[in-house]
């Protein structure tokens, strides 16, 4: 009986990692490379050259710059989570509430006990750094580091759907050396090869007896690691000298964690350790974008980011043996964002920025989690970009994020050893601020 209970353990732990994993790629991609970017929403990201975090946006861009230059920033993340209409329930089989042996029909036995705060995302900084050179008039290097994935969600010890999920950190630093090359006035390309770390810590609980009483959960949490290379590539066209447009591929990066699981009772007995592999893929993205100078104070931009989620159509775990632990279904959809942005010069030294951006979720309704319950974002902007001397900008940017109301429905059958199970259903609301700060030297 202890010994299916620990296999049970094990590939609930590795299944929780799975649908973290997943679901921080998709609904967490993060954007916060530029904030002088975050000003007009990204809507330039692959065709306003304007600093250095054009190396990430589009590194066709460098060879466009003047002079060298070096960007370093970050933006600060505050999420705050509503969470309403909860229902959480137990369920046992009804021939062992019986007193009888299992018959395989799960009977309600009454509600999860716990709280649901909605507190459960910390306040992020995301930090980023890049350096572009001039080798020759038409040669450009550059290079960057920056986190392309990441999030983290921890919530109270006795919530209601711990045992779908209670917490989640997942970071992915990239470092991109990056070469452009520009052809003429009108023309030029770029590419850059990323070498990318990820790393990450994945937890739920499970319970130990038919209460579900919280101070008596088993722990169980996996960690992992890995790296792996991945490429970009950029264009720019100037048809005009006032009219700039930008096209930027980021290919998928494709990842194997491998790690450690542990599952611990309450009084710190390891009831369990195994490794276990996962198999992770962050899609390829492609990023077009106009920039148009209206006047000499006066640009607009128009954006648009397609992401490739439909090969999310499946997520399989292997444990230590080779052996399947789980094959969950995510059919994920291929997502769009738009976004719309200008910069007005208000004089020689202060340029001021706003912009609006539509963000369309990959998620669907079967398959959401408590882990990333959300949905379709619109994030609205303002900026501004201070040059005290030809050398140095100072950039700040203020973004709040909306999403709209969504909800999530789970349940599990394969707790207490296969005879007990749960279900936890909630609307959840969730808001963001982004602070953004940047300082940009010109060599």
């Amino acid at each position: 009986m202890k010994n299916n209970f620990n296999k049970l353990t094990l590939a609930a732990a590795i299944t929780a990692a799975a649908f973290a994993s997943q679901a921080h790629a998709g609904g967490y991609q993060i954007n916060e490379q530029s904030v002088s970017g975050q000003g007009y929403g990204h809507a330039g990201r692959s065709s306003n050259v304007h600093d250095a975090t054009i190396v990430y946006g589009n590194p066709a861009g460098m060879s466009f710059l003047d002079r060298a230059q070096v960007t370093v920033g970050a933006t600060y993340l505050n999420v705050n989570t509503d969470i309403s209409n909860v229902e959480a329930s137990r369920f046992i089989d009804s021939g062992v509430a019986l007193g009888g042996a299992p018959n395989g029909n799960q009977i309600p036995v009454g509600s999860i006990p716990g709280g649901n705060n909605g507190d459960m995302v910390p306040g992020t900084p995301i930090p980023f750094a890049f350096y572009a050179q001039p080798v020759t008039d038409q040669l450009a290097f550059g290079f960057g580091v920056y986190a392309p994935f990441g999030s983290k969600t921890d919530y109270e010890d006795d919530f209601q759907g711990r045992y779908f999920g209670d917490y989640t950190e997942v970071k992915v630093v990239s470092a991109q050396p990056t070469v452009s090359y520009r052809f003429n006035d009108q023309w030029s390309v770029g590419a850059g090869i990323t070498y990318n770390q990820v790393e990450g810590e994945l937890r739920r609980q499970l319970p130990s007896e038919a209460t579900f009483n919280p101070a008596n959960d088993i722990d169980s949490r996996v960690d992992g690691d890995d790296e792996a290379w991945g490429y970009n590539l950029g264009v720019i066209y100037r048809p005009m000298p006032e009219t700039t447009l930008g096209l930027t591929y980021r290919s998928k990066v494709d990842y194997t964690l491998e790690g450690n699981f542990s599952a611990t009772d309450p009084l710190g007995n390891v009831v369990r350790s195994d490794s276990a592999n996962l198999d992770l893929t962050t899609p390829e993205t492609v990023n077009f974008s106009v920039t148009q100078q209206m006047s000499d104070r006066l640009k607009l931009m128009f954006g648009a980011s397609w992401v490739r989620w439909s090969q999310f159509d499946q997520i399989l775990v292997t444990g230590s043996q080779g052996d399947t632990i789980t094959q969950e279904v995510q059919n994920y959809s291929n997502a769009w964002a738009f976004a719309t942005g200008g910069e007005y010069q208000l004089t020689k030294t202060l340029a001021l920025r706003a912009g609006v951006t539509l963000d369309f979720t990959p998620t669907n309704d079967e398959d959401r989690s408590v882990r990333i319950p959300s949905d379709d974002r619109r994030i609205f902007s303002l900026g501004a970009g201070w040059s005290p001397t030809p050398d140095l900008t100072v950039d700040v940017a203020y973004s709040y994020l909306s999403e709209r109301g969504t909800f999530v429905e789970q349940d599990r059958n394969d707790l207490l050893q296969g005879v007990g199970g749960a279900s936890y259903s909630a609307d959840y609301k969730n808001e963001a601020h982004g602070f953004g700060a940047q300082l940009t030297y010109r060599f």
